[in-house]
């Protein structure tokens, strides 16, 4: 165990000991300081997004789905929004007993404009808890369709900004597998998935051409990077889209053309609507 200068002046040691990021004595392990890296990170791309917010509205609002135990909210809260009277953060969490917690942390650290949802993202579009508008949807390390439920969530709510970090994508490749055969007989682009290390690896990253596809018509502006690098994480795709109301006009015939070449008919309706 070491100290922890990576820690920036401006972060409550108290938050990060709550959360498990420090020990009581202050310290740092090697997997807490990767976590911390990846979430100080994303911060890094989500802040001026909420200056740019507050500096055109006076407020924002924020719903992370997925939240899990919430370091991305309780960080976000800390760095930018405990310091300014406005602002608000929505952490949205299927796990009942999560929630609790959060909400209990919450209160212990004074973070009043912070409030937790018991709620799945279906449930939460319609859910009276929140505003008929979110300006930022974060969405970290949501599994496999979550993701695309975030973005629905985020279209419904005309959301300004989203910002993604999938994980753990397998629709698009179990639907490269269970058709690989008839596919073979279709194009010579099912060499690409042949193998089922290729099917899962191009399934993955498939499955984020698609969403990308599927919010430029929506007049979205997108743009795909890492989150940090490679020896930290394999789950490292970031998507943040800014929404200027300007679509890309071949985007959804782009998509309808891949969905029909590579055999994924099936999907048409989750990434078309």
């Amino acid at each position: 165990m070491t100290h922890a200068p990576e820690i920036r002046p401006d972060q409550s040691t108290a938050l990060l000991k709550e959360l498990h990021i420090l020990t009581r004595d202050g310290r740092l392990n090697q997997d807490s300081r990767r976590k911390l890296k990846q979430v100080y990170h994303l911060y890094h791309f989500i802040e001026p997004l909420l200056e740019e917010l507050l500096t055109s509205s006076g407020n924002l609002t924020l719903a992370d789905h997925g939240a899990g135990k919430s370091y991305l909210g309780f960080i976000l809260y800390d760095l930018f929004l405990k310091s300014r009277n406005a602002g608000h953060i929505y952490g949205i969490e299927t796990r009942e007993e999560l929630v609790a917690k959060s909400e209990m942390l919450a209160k212990r650290l004074g973070f009043s404009r912070m409030s937790f949802l018991n709620l799945s993202i279906e449930d939460s579009v319609e859910s009276t808890l929140l505003p008929d508008q979110i300006d930022i949807v974060t969405a970290l390390h949501a599994c496999n369709t979550a993701t695309d439920d975030a973005i629905k969530f985020s279209l419904d709510k005309k959301a300004k900004f989203i910002v993604l970090v999938p994980c753990c994508q397998a629709e698009v490749a179990n639907v490269l597998n269970r058709h690989k055969n008839q596919s073979f007989g279709m194009t010579p682009l099912s060499e690409i998935w042949r193998h089922p290390i290729h099917t899962r690896e191009f399934g993955s990253h498939l499955t984020n051409v698609l969403r990308c596809l599927l919010l430029e018509p929506k007049g979205y502006q997108v743009k795909v990077t890492e989150l940090v690098g490679w020896e930290h994480s394999m789950k490292n795709e970031l998507i943040i889209a800014r929404r200027t109301d300007q679509p890309r006009r071949n985007a959804r015939s782009r998509l309808e053309e891949i969905l029909q070449a590579l055999n994924l008919g099936e999907l048409r309706d989750r990434f078309i609507y």
